[in-house]
C-alpha cells in the first residue's frame, strides 16, 4: 500500500526515505531504531556521525571542493512522531509501521496520525545527505529525539555538539511560509481528590462517550475553535446531574499534552428507572453542541452505550468539586498577539484527563509568545485547580524563540523564494513550540536560523496530512538554500 501511494511522486528519494521509516516505529521516546536506521544510513553514504548521551545524532556532510571556508549549516529535524489513532482503528505504535494512502493531492494514514510532522523533515534532510551532485558548504545534519512530549533533545544539545553558524529548521507546515519565531510553553498537571462509595440500589452502568471531533495541535489548531472532547464530557455531566441521580465513576479523555483531546468517555450510575432520560438528555446535548459548532465539528457525537457494574462512584461532594474544577479550567485562545497580525499570542489547552485511586488527574498546557504572559495563564489554571483541592505540578517549560527580522539567513531566504517560485514568502512566528530558540541558547547563542517545511494539515490527529506537491516545493527551496549559503 505504501509503495503504491508514493508511485510517481517527487523527489523520489524524498519518498523513498519516508516509505523506509513510516515502517519503523517511532513514537515519542521510542526512537532507538529509527536513530540506528539514520546511523547505518549514514554510513551507507560514506558519512561520519556521532551520539550524545541523550540520543541526538549529528551526521556530517563535508563540504564541497572549493566550499570548505562556507558557514557552516546546521539542518535540522525531530525523529519521532504523535502516535493518535481513531478508536476503532488496531494499531500498534510500539510495533506497527504507519500505512498510509493518496487521496487526491494529499498522502493520509490509515485512521492513524501519518507522522508527516517531522518525517517529512528526516526524509528530506536524509535526501539531501545522499546527494553527491549537490554543491554545498560544510553540512551537520541534526537529528533530535523526544521533541512533541518535553522537547527532551532540544533541551540536552550540549555545547560543541554543533559547531553550525546556521540553522534550518525543518519542521514547519506551510509552504512559501519562513518562520522565524516561536511560542514558549509549559505543562500544569493537577489532582483532584475524591471520596468513593458503594453504589446501592436498584441501577444501571451507563458509559457517556463523546465521539467524532476533529481534535488537532494545541498550538496551529487552538485559534480554529474546534471543539475539546473535555469540555464536552463536562457540559453533558453537569446538564445529567441536573436532570436525573447521577453518580460519577470514572472519567477518561485526550493522550497528548500537545493535542486537542478528540474523544472521551464517563461512567456513570443512575436508578434503572432513569436509563431512558439519560439516553434523551445525551442526545439533546448532541444537538446543543452540532448548532453551536455548526460546520466546525460536523460529526460530533454523544453516545450512551452499557458500562460494566461499577461497586463504588464519587460521593455527591467528590463529583461536585470534579465537575465544577473541568468547567472552570480555561481553554483555547486567551490574547492574540498586538504586534504580529493572525498570532495567537497565549493560549492554554486542557489536554488529558484520567481517574485513578489519587482521584481525577488533568493535564493542560500552556502556551505564549511573550514568557510573563505563559506564566500568568499558568496560574489561572492552577488557581482554579486550588480552589478544587487539587495538587498541582507545574512542568520546567521551555523558552519561546524572539524573532529577528535583520536576520541574515532570512534576508537570503527571501531572495532564494522569491528567484524561485516569483513570489515573495510570508514571514511568520508560530505559536507552537519549536526547537529553534532552545538549540540555540543551549549552544551559547548566535546561530542565525529559520524555520520552514511543507503543507501538513490536521497534524498530531488522525485527519493529519500532507499536501505531496508542496514537499516538492519545500525540498526544491531547500536545496537552493543550501546552495545559496556556500
Amino acid at each position: 500500500m505504501n509503495e503504491e501511494a508514493i508511485q510517481g511522486l517527487k523527489p523520489e528519494r524524498v519518498w523513498h526515505f519516508f516509505r523506509e521509516i513510516s515502517a519503523i516505529p517511532r513514537g515519542s521516546k521510542n526512537e532507538k531504531a529509527v536513530l540506528e536506521y539514520i546511523k547505518k544510513t549514514a554510513t551507507s553514504m560514506g558519512l561520519k556521525s556521532k551520539q550524545d548521551k541523550v540520543g541526538n545524532v549529528v551526521v556530517f556532510k563535508p563540504a564541497s571542493l572549493g566550499k570548505e571556508g562556507s558557514p557552516v549549516v546546521v539542518l535540522q529535524v525531530h525523529t519521532d512522531m504523535v502516535c493518535e489513532k481513531n478508536r476503532e482503528v488496531r494499531h500498534d505504535f510500539l510495533k506497527d509501521g504507519i500505512k498510509f494512502h493518496r487521496e487526491g493531492d494529499f498522502l493520509k494514514a490509515d485512521g492513524t496520525t501519518l507522522g508527516s510532522d517531522d518525517g517529512i523533515g528526516v526524509a528530506s534532510l536524509l535526501s539531501l545527505l545522499e546527494d553527491k551532485s549537490l554543491v554545498h558548504g560544510p553540512i551537520e545534519g541534526l537529528f533530535t529525539i523526544d521533541e512533541e512530549t518535553g522537547l527532551t533533545g532540544a533541551n540536552h544539545v550540549e555545547p560543541g555538539f554543533i559547531t553550525g553558524s546556521v540553522m534550518m529548521n525543518l519542521d514547519s507546515e506551510d509552504e512559501g511560509v519562513l518562520y522565524i519565531g516561536c511560542a514558549g510553553g509549559l505543562d500544569t498537571t493537577m489532582t483532584v481528590p475524591v471520596k468513593r462509595k458503594a453504589v446501592t440500589g436498584k441501577v444501571v452502568s451507563l458509559k457517556i462517550m463523546i465521539r467524532g471531533l476533529k481534535g488537532g495541535h494545541s498550538g496551529v489548531d487552538i485559534h480554529l475553535g474546534r471543539a475539546n472532547a473535555l469540555k464536552l464530557m463536562t457540559r453533558t455531566l453537569l446538564e445529567l446531574d441536573r436532570k436525573v441521580k447521577m453518580k460519577l465513576v470514572s472519567l477518561e479523555g485526550g493522550s497528548k499534552h500537545n493535542a486537542i483531546p478528540r474523544e472521551a468517555e464517563a461512567t456513570i450510575v443512575v436508578p434503572q428507572a432513569e436509563e431512558a432520560k439519560v439516553t434523551e438528555v445525551a442526545a439533546d446535548c448532541e444537538k446543543i453542541f452540532k448548532n453551536a459548532f455548526n460546520s466546525i465539528e460536523p460529526d460530533v457525537k454523544v453516545v450512551v452505550e452499557k458500562g460494566r457494574k461499577a461497586k463504588q462512584a464519587f460521593d455527591d461532594k467528590s463529583k461536585t468539586a470534579v465537575l465544577d474544577f473541568l468547567n472552570g479550567i480555561p481553554h483555547g485562545v486567551i490574547r492574540m498577539s498586538s504586534d504580529i497580525p493572525d498570532l495567537v499570542e497565549t493560549s492554554t489547552n486542557l489536554a488529558v484527563m484520567k481517574t485513578a485511586a489519587a482521584g481525577v488527574t488533568v493535564v493542560t498546557s500552556q502556551r505564549s509568545s511573550i514568557e510573563s504572559e505563559k506564566e500568568m495563564i499558568a496560574s489561572v489554571v492552577a488557581s482554579v485547580g486550588k480552589l478544587a483541592g487539587a495538587k498541582i505540578k507545574p512542568s520546567d517549560g521551555y523558552p519561546g524563540w524572539q524573532p529577528n527580522v535583520n536576520s541574515s539567513v532570512l534576508a537570503k531566504a527571501k531572495d532564494v523564494y522569491s528567484t524561485l517560485y516569483g513570489k515573495e514568502p510570508e514571514v511568520k512566528a508560530i505559536h507552537a513550540g519549536l526547537e529553534c530558540g532552545i538549540i540555540n541558547d543551549r549552544v551559547g547563542g548566535g546561530v542565525d536560523t529559520i524555520s520552514f517545511g511543507p503543507t501538513i494539515i490536521g497534524p498530531h490527529s488522525p485527519d493529519e496530512r500532507v499536501d505531496v506537491g508542496s514537499v516538492d516545493k519545500f525540498y526544491r527551496f531547500l536545496i537552493e538554500m543550501v546552495k545559496a549559503v556556500a
